[in-house]
């Protein structure tokens, strides 16, 4: 048992969490590069925390420690979600995924293609009709709030279109609670972002009560029926599931997926249009160079060790996406985009990726996330052709909250003359 390297610094003074959340990214290659090794130590939210960088690292943190690193309960995602399958720990967490299962696989998943489709159609139609350039994040994010928004609460746009905007902006007042420092202050003719985006909180649970007690269709009608431990538990875990979360992680997703295949990965585009295998490739090699989220953060509650170091009791783990996807014992060449390598050399290794966690904890709409990215990149290969415009932009990603460039890039989509047919993908995680 090796001690771990790198240094936690004294308390508040050594805190490194301005520059980790200044470049995340960069924080990680540095040390990595400094000590020689993907698992180092340094002082994040004024605790000693172990960053894991390597695929065995995170592998053994979500996975075979699973019990021993869980959730921390002062998370700020606890004081803006309230109890909920990804706060909860130990046995509760564990009744949460299997009462919710049900409701992101087979029947209920199904239940909800013909929406998803029409919703990826509504908001994707007509993208070449003015021959100007699209700003696609905030394209894709709309997109994604219409999924959910449908799908988890049967709120339509065009039927309810009040509604509708006064949850997007809730859900947007909401988001800026995570990203807010945790003080809730309220004084006249000014409150704190953290105050503000708890009041949009209560202010959805309110809509989210009102639509549990009036709807018996639709995932709201499944939801009622499920065995939930007390009352509250329906209208919190619907609070999860329509905050910004989704739509975001989505909006990432293909905005990285549409810049990945424009221009020169023109060649890409086409071979993926024309085989549904190679675009389950290609979503993969995307999660893999640009997942939505930095990674996630555990608690040990004993004494253990990670890769072979000494974590301490009360130390905080902190798993790095980016870093793990690009762990060069597993993935060679790991900055280059190769599609490939998931026929090849990386061939039945999804389950090494933690774009959406990993391990008995991961997140429990990976499935649903997977018919998502295949409607929508679908319904793009089937109709288009794109490419930035202007060509030269700058595509520096930010990482925090939500990977994606820094500057929202613009793209020109071209109508294809002749429709591909249904692009289809195969069952499983992304």
């Amino acid at each position: 048992m090796s001690k771990l390297v790198g240094t936690v610094g004294v308390s508040v003074l050594g805190d490194k969490s301005l520059e980790f959340y200044r470049d995340p990214v960069a924080f990680c290659e540095q040390r990595i590069e400094k000590h020689g090794t993907r698992i180092f130590q340094s002082r994040l939210l004024n605790k000693p925390t172990s960053f894991v960088c390597s695929v065995e690292g995170m592998k053994e943190l979500l996975c075979e420690k699973s019990s021993v690193f869980l959730k921390d309960p002062t998370d700020v995602m606890h004081n803006m979600y309230g109890d909920n399958i990804v706060t909860a720990n130990g046995e509760e967490a564990c009744l949460l995924r299997l009462s919710l299962t049900n409701l992101f696989t087979g029947k209920c998943l199904a239940s909800g293609s013909d929406l998803i489709n029409s919703v990826s159609e509504r908001c994707l139609k007509n993208l070449s009709a003015t021959g100007e350039p699209v700003s696609v994040y905030p394209l894709f994010k709309r997109l994604g709030t219409e999924l959910v928004l449908g799908l988890f609460l049967n709120v339509n746009p065009d039927e309810t279109p009040e509604l509708f905007q006064e949850i997007t902006a809730l859900c947007t007042l909401h988001w800026h609670g995570i990203i807010s420092t945790p003080i809730s202050v309220k004084v006249p003719l000014w409150s704190s972002g953290f105050c503000t985006a708890l009041e949009a909180k209560d202010k959805l649970m309110d809509i989210i009560k009102d639509k549990l007690e009036c709807q018996r269709q639709g995932f709201v009608g499944y939801l009622r029926d499920l065995p939930l431990p007390d009352a509250s538990c329906a209208s919190q875990h619907l609070l999860l599931f329509i905050s910004a979360l989704i739509p975001k992680a989505l909006a990432s997703l293909l905005t990285s997926f549409t810049l990945v295949l424009s221009g020169a990965g023109k060649e890409i585009r086409n071979r993926a249009r024309a085989d549904p295998d190679y675009l389950y490739y290609v979503l993969l090699e995307v999660q893999r160079l640009w997942p939505p989220f930095i990674g996630g953060r555990r608690i040990a509650n004993q004494d253990t060790t990670l890769g072979g170091f000494h974590i301490p009791k009360a130390y905080a783990a902190m798993y790095i996406s980016h870093a793990v996807h690009r762990d060069p014992e597993v993935f060679h060449q790991p900055e280059d985009f190769l599609p490939e390598r998931w026929c090849g050399r990386n061939a039945g290794q999804e389950h090494l990726l933690c774009s959406l966690g990993n391990g008995p904890r991961n997140c429990i709409g990976v499935q649903l996330n997977n018919v998502f990215l295949k409607a929508a990149c679908g319904y793009l290969l089937q109709h288009y052709d794109w490419d930035l415009s202007p060509y030269s932009q700058d595509l520096q990603y930010k990482w925090l909250p939500v990977s994606r460039p820094t500057v929202p890039p613009m793209v020109s989509f071209t109508e294809l003359e002749l429709e591909s047919s249904a692009t289809d993908l195969p069952d499983g995680p992304p």
